[in-house]
């Protein structure tokens, strides 16, 4: 009987002692699981971001060449017209965007999140255009807005317009019909992350809101805005490379040209347009993406930065 008394917290001691030891091998597991995604990353992200930077100070074409060239490339993109035209487009359609995709998403979220008739119809019809085909939408929106579409058609004979409006061939109009694509699409993808995000605020702050007599406009600035505004600070990151990186929505509407004499162009149409077919610019093109990393880079640092300022 001692005997066992004994030997009965010995023996628990030792399996607990066997139970912690750390196998001899635990700093090696981690590395041959990650190994996989870091190779995926080194070949298909890091690679290529170095190999652009290397390229940009060459005369690479599809067909050859390579040769060193110094800073050339850096010295015709900061001469051409081309480049201010399309920069600025750029920065204008992430300007319009960024407000439209930050608080329209928040407003709508709201309302799909009240118990209403027929509200799941609602929440089906807002995130639908998210998950349609970006090109069969332009091609869409591309038929409402010509000359003869839906639109201009229908203004004609309710005799708000005389003559069509050039949505798809001049530069302003051509860049507020994409926005328009762009934020139409957009409001059901950023409504659901607003969705998930009002679901995490307390809903006492609204009751003692509304005791103190907080009307809805009120509690929308006291309480939802506070509560969400990590999310309105992700959202605007999402939204500002998206809105400098776009592409799909412009070429579409104009039929690939980027508008009358490629006004409409962006930074990225631009690229598209240098490095492709046999005869393209690879240098060139790898010089202006390097220009819209750097670009993209400010609106991040900004938002970060006023994210932290709150904080």
């Amino acid at each position: 009987m001692t005997l066992a008394t004994r030997s009965g917290p010995q023996s628990v001691k030792l399996r607990n002692a066997r139970s912690t030891q750390v196998p001899t091998n635990g700093p090696v597991v981690p590395w041959v699981l990650l190994a996989p995604a870091i190779l995926f990353l080194a070949v298909f992200t890091v690679w290529p971001s170095l190999n652009t930077i290397r390229v940009a100070f060459t005369d690479t074409t599809p067909l050859g060449g390579g040769d060193y060239i110094g800073f050339d490339n850096f010295a015709a993109m900061a001469q051409d017209p081309q480049v201010v035209n399309a920069l600025l487009n750029s920065v204008v359609f992430m300007i319009v965007c960024l407000p439209l995709l930050i608080i329209l998403p928040l407003l709508i979220a709201m309302l799909v999140l009240k118990a209403l008739p027929g509200i799941a119809f609602f929440r089906i019809a807002y995130y639908t255009p998210v998950i349609a085909s970006a090109v069969v939408v332009g091609l869409v929106w591309q038929w409402m807005l010509n000359d003869r579409g839906l639109i201009n058609n229908l203004a004609l004979q309710l005799g708000v317009l005389q003559t069509p409006m050039p949505f798809l061939t001049e530069r302003w109009l051509l860049i507020l019909s994409a926005i328009a694509l762009t934020v139409w699409q957009g409001l059901g993808y950023y409504m659901i992350i607003y969705m998930a995000a009002l679901g995490n605020v307390d809903r006492n702050l609204y009751e003692a809101a509304a005791v103190d007599g907080a009307g809805a406009i009120r509690r929308f600035i006291s309480v939802t805005i506070p509560g969400v505004r990590r999310t309105m600070t992700l959202i605007g990151i999402l939204v500002s490379v998206s809105a400098l990186r776009v592409f799909s929505e412009i070429y579409v509407l104009s039929g690939g040209t980027g508008g009358p004499g490629g006004q409409a162009m962006t930074l990225v149409m631009l690229i598209q347009q240098y490095s492709r077919g046999f005869f393209g610019d690879l240098g060139y093109a790898a010089t202006l993406s390097i220009l819209l990393f750097l670009v993209t880079l400010v609106p991040l640092i900004v938002l970060a930065r006023l994210n932290k300022g709150d904080d």
